[in-house]
C-alpha cells in the first residue's frame, strides 16, 4: 500500500509538470516554501494567546506549550510582513483555509440569527458567504446583492436600497467569480447607517491586493478582510484575517480559543516566506498576471469564444470567464482540455440555476500560475489557439496534448521567488 500511496503522488506531479495548470484558486510554491512546509515545525504545537509589540514592532506571544521561540519569531515577522502587504493594523494568521477565516469573522462579529450580505453563488460569491456553508454553521441569514449581469458586478444602487431594507450586521465583499474590484468604498456610508460590519473576502486576489494592483479593501472601508493564502498569493494553502486595530481582540478569541487550538506552523512558515517573496516580487508578479489574464481574454475573444465584459476589458483580475452554452456543454468542454492538458473548471454564471451546478454555462481560466512559471502575453495567445483547437476544431486531443506538453517544457522555474530570481 505505502509503495502504491508512493508511485500516485509521483504520477501527479509528473503529470501536472506536463499541464498548463489554469485552476483560478490555485498556485505553485516556490522551493524556499517547500522547505518550510516540510520542516519540523510540522510537528509540533504552539497554543497561546497573542501578548504586545516588542521594539521592533513583533508580536510577543504567550503560549501554552514550550519550546515555540523560534517559531514565535517566525509567526511575529509574518504577522508584520502581512500587515505591511495590505495596509492592515493587525492580522491573525491562525485560521487553516480561507473558509475558516471566514469563520473566524462571522464568530467575531456577529450572533446566531443575525443576516449577512453578499454575492450569490451563482454571481460569484463563495460558498462560506451563504447557508449553505459556513454563515448557515454560525446560524447566519444571507441575501443577495442585486448584481449586474452585464458589469459582472454588484449593482451599487439597488444594493443600497436592499441593504438598508434588510439592515445585515455584516456586508460581504469579495467572490470566487471576480473579474473587477467591489463597491467597498461606495457601500461603506450605508454600512455606517445601519451600523454594519463590512468584511472583504480576497481569497481570490490576495497576491493582486499585496502587489498593488487590486483594489486595497482596508483603505477603502472594510473593517476586515479574510483570505486563503494561495491562489493568487503563492503560499501554501491556509488562511488569514487581516483587521482594524478596534476589532483586534474580537478576532484574535474567535480564531483561538474559540475556533481553533494549534494551528498549522509549517504552513505559517511557508507563509512568512511567500510573504516576503511578495514584499521583493510581488509588484512585478501582480502586474504581470493582469497582463496575462487581459491578453488571454483578447485572444480568446479574437478566436471566437464568448469571453465576458468585452465592452470593459474582460478583466481587472487573474480571472477569465467564458460563456460557453453557443458551442457545447460546459462539463463535457473542461473534460476535454484536460484530456489534452490544460486544467481548467467549469462554473455557474449569473444567468445560471444553483441546479446546474454539475452542468452550468461557464468556463473560469485562472493564469496565476503560469504566470509564476514565467508565462507571458506570447505565451497568452499560443493557449488560447491550443483552446480553439480543441474546442472549436475539435482537433486530436491526443496532437494538443504534446503540444501542450512542449510548450510547457520551456517554463520550468518558478519565477517572482528567492532561488528562481527572474
Amino acid at each position: 500500500m505505502y509503495k502504491r500511496i508512493r508511485d500516485l503522488i509521483e504520477k501527479q506531479g509528473r503529470w501536472r509538470e506536463n499541464c498548463l495548470n489554469m485552476i483560478a484558486s490555485e498556485n505553485i510554491t516556490s522551493n524556499a516554501v517547500r522547505d518550510a512546509v516540510a520542516s519540523d515545525l510540522g510537528h509540533r504545537y504552539a497554543e497561546g494567546l497573542l501578548g504586545g509589540r516588542d521594539e521592533e514592532g513583533l508580536q510577543i506571544f504567550e503560549r501554552f506549550y514550550q519550546g515555540t521561540g523560534f517559531f514565535d519569531e517566525i509567526e511575529s515577522i509574518a504577522m508584520k510582513l502581512t500587515e505591511k502587504l495590505f495596509s492592515a493594523d493587525h492580522a491573525n494568521l491562525v485560521p487553516v483555509s480561507g473558509a475558516v477565516a471566514n469563520l473566524v469573522a462571522y464568530f467575531a462579529l456577529t450572533k446566531y440569527g443575525d443576516s449577512v450580505s453578499g454575492l450569490s453563488i451563482m454571481c460569484g460569491g463563495h460558498i462560506s458567504h451563504t447557508h449553505i456553508s459556513a454563515a448557515g454553521v454560525m446560524g447566519l441569514r444571507d441575501f443577495p446583492y442585486p448584481f449586474d449581469k452585464k458589469e459582472m458586478n454588484i449593482d451599487v444602487e439597488l444594493a443600497k436600497k436592499a441593504v438598508l431594507e434588510k439592515r445585515p450586521k455584516l456586508m460581504i465583499f469579495g467572490g470566487s467569480l471576480f473579474l473587477f474590484p467591489h463597491p467597498v468604498e461606495e457601500m461603506r456610508e450605508v454600512a455606517d447607517e445601519i451600523d454594519a460590519y463590512v468584511m472583504y473576502d480576497g481569497a481570490h486576489v490576495a497576491g493582486l491586493i499585496a502587489g498593488g494592483k487590486f483594489q486595497n479593501p482596508l483603505k477603502e472601508g472594510a473593517d476586515v478582510m479574510t483570505s486563503s493564502t494561495h491562489k493568487t498569493f503563492p503560499g501554501p494553502q491556509g488562511g488569514m484575517v487581516m483587521c482594524k486595530n478596534y476589532l483586534k481582540e474580537k478576532i484574535d478569541n474567535a480564531a483561538f480559543p474559540g475556533l481553533m487550538s494549534n494551528h498549522h506552523l509549517h504552513h505559517v512558515a511557508g507563509y512568512a516566506i511567500a510573504a516576503a517573496e511578495m514584499k521583493k516580487f510581488g509588484k512585478a508578479y501582480a502586474g504581470q498576471i493582469v497582463k496575462n489574464s487581459k491578453a488571454l481574454a483578447q485572444a480568446l475573444y479574437e478566436r471566437g469564444f464568448n469571453v465576458l465584459c468585452e465592452h470593459k476589458g474582460f478583466t481587472e483580475s487573474h480571472q477569465v470567464v467564458m460563456d460557453v452554452t453557443s458551442i457545447g456543454n460546459a462539463r463535457e468542454i473542461v473534460e476535454t482540455l484536460e484530456s489534452a492538458n490544460i486544467i481548467v473548471n467549469k462554473n455557474l454564471l449569473p444567468w445560471d440555476s444553483l441546479e446546474r451546478t454539475k452542468d452550468p454555462s461557464g468556463v473560469r481560466i485562472g493564469v496565476q500560475e503560469m504566470t509564476r512559471y514565467g508565462m507571458k502575453e506570447g505565451e497568452m495567445d499560443e493557449i488560447a489557439e491550443l483552446m480553439k483547437k480543441i474546442v472549436a476544431d475539435k482537433a486530436d486531443t491526443e496532437k494538443i496534448k504534446k503540444e501542450v506538453i512542449e510548450l510547457k517544457k520551456n517554463f520550468t522555474n518558478i519565477g517572482f521567488s528567492f532561488k528562481e530570481v527572474t
